[in-house]
């Protein structure tokens, strides 16, 4: 569920009518919704209470650092990708040991800070990455907790831009090999093996490819732990949310698709899963992202000019691509609704924003209601991968975000002046 719902003919986000933070911060502007996140970690985290398990907050789906705090009052950790993740992280008051450094190119700078930091494992990638951590590790006289990040080759059946479980991924070591790895890794110096990870990919509204790949690496698990003394498996991330149809699951209550097909909800995963890693003795990780965010967010966005071609109905807005980008990106859905709700045939539309490229948009052939130069559209859903993906792309400025909890909101990232912009820019000396 999420607190976005209309009263009356106003939308509110809890308790605040989202037009008295337009009015008061301008658009292109990003909300978000405190219970709704709080909801969905606690929800989560209940329905696997007869597990010991950590939740690792994925960053890369939102890094501010007041979603972040939010996570980390509950006791949550942090699936980080970078150094600069894990000191965002810290910042926002993380706890550095409930961090996993995940990614493909960690760079020597970044282990070594890692390291420095205390953090709870590092999720290897490749045999040349686990040599670099044991050496960097000797020379920095620290013991480098690391778990082996399998590729179960298991299909999620996402997009193919967000799969990360097959071989054709750039992600993990090949199933087949990894006991061979282990063995190797246990003769490097200054490792701890301290575990197993997997992740097989996003937005997974099903509950059938988490199960496969546990039941397939499961076995895996209980042979490298009756070697190496394992503390923990972490099964990764991937629960998918609602797009279609948002508005409408927050108000019910259920996750819910266009067609009224019930999705998977964290007690249908946790009943599906808590019986097969029980029986493993560990500690299981996981790493969700945008299941904790997505919902929790939406994007105001201003009706600059409506553009009637021969075939089309434009609607052209104030937020673009470098705000939000997953529709330019993947081609994704967000719903889209009214500010303010208005009475009326639909209309077939295209919102577009104002950048240089056709690409810019939120939807085609949109059936939405009839607006107006003036008017604001919402669309649902952005609380991940939305401003933390945004750019300055044509020296567009970085949106305002607003942080609801009740009846209060407050301002966690301010407009980013234009100026700020090219601020870290110079001219070279003979350009003076």
């Amino acid at each position: 569920m999420h607190s976005f719902r209309y009263v009356g003919k106003e939308l509110f986000c809890e308790e605040v009518p989202v037009s008295v933070l337009v009015k008061k911060h301008g658009t292109p502007l990003f909300v978000y919704s405190q219970a709704t996140l709080s909801d969905h970690f606690t929800r989560l985290d209940s329905a696997l209470a007869p597990l010991d398990h950590l939740i690792c907050f994925a960053m890369k789906s939102n890094s501010n650092r007041a979603i972040i705090q939010t996570f980390a009052a509950l006791g949550g950790g942090f699936d980080t990708v970078s150094a600069g993740e894990i000191q965002r992280a810290v910042a926002a008051g993380g706890d550095p040991s409930k961090c996993v450094f995940a990614g493909v190119g960690k760079t020597e700078e970044e282990i070594a800070y890692a390291l420095k930091q205390g953090i709870y494992c590092f999720n290897v990638e490749s045999e040349p990455e686990l040599v670099r951590i044991s050496r960097i590790a000797v020379k920095l006289k620290k013991i480098a907790p690391i778990a082996v990040r399998v590729n179960p080759n298991v299909d999620a059946h996402t997009h193919a831009k967000i799969t990360t479980g097959t071989y054709d991924n750039k992600f993990g070591i090949q199933f087949e090999n990894i006991e061979a790895v282990y063995a190797r890794a246990a003769k490097l110096s200054n490792l701890r093996l301290r575990g197993l990870q997997m992740h097989i990919g996003s937005q997974l509204t099903e509950v059938n490819p988490f199960r496969q790949a546990v039941e397939k690496v499961s076995p895996l698990v209980v042979r490298l732990n009756n070697r190496h003394g394992f503390d923990f498996f972490s099964i990764g991330g991937g629960l998918g949310i609602v797009y279609q149809n948002a508005l409408e699951s927050g108000a019910n209550g259920w996750w819910k698709t266009a067609a009224g097909k019930k999705i998977l909800t964290p007690q249908t995963y946790a009943d599906t899963l808590i019986p097969l890693l029980k029986p493993l003795g560990l500690k299981i990780l996981l790493e969700p992202g945008r299941f904790l965010t997505g919902n929790a967010g939406a994007l105001i966005t201003r009706v600059e000019y409506i553009k009637k071609t021969g075939k089309k109905n434009f609607v052209i807005v104030d937020a673009a691509m470098n705000d939000l980008i997953r529709p330019a990106f993947y081609d994704s859905f967000h719903e889209i609704i009214p500010l303010v709700k208005k009475p009326g045939k639909l209309v077939s539309s295209d919102v577009v924003g104002p950048i240089c490229e056709s690409g810019d948009y939120f939807a085609k052939d949109r059936p939405l209601a009839k607006v107006t130069e003036g008017d604001h559209l919402v669309l649902l859903s952005a609380g991940a991968y939305g401003s933390v993906m945004g750019s300055n792309y044509n020296s567009r400025p970085l949106a305002t975000e607003i942080l609801v909890n009740g009846k209060r909101s407050a301002v966690v990232r301010r407009h980013q002046e234009l100026t700020a912009i090219w601020g870290d820019e110079s001219l070279a000396p003979w350009q003076k």
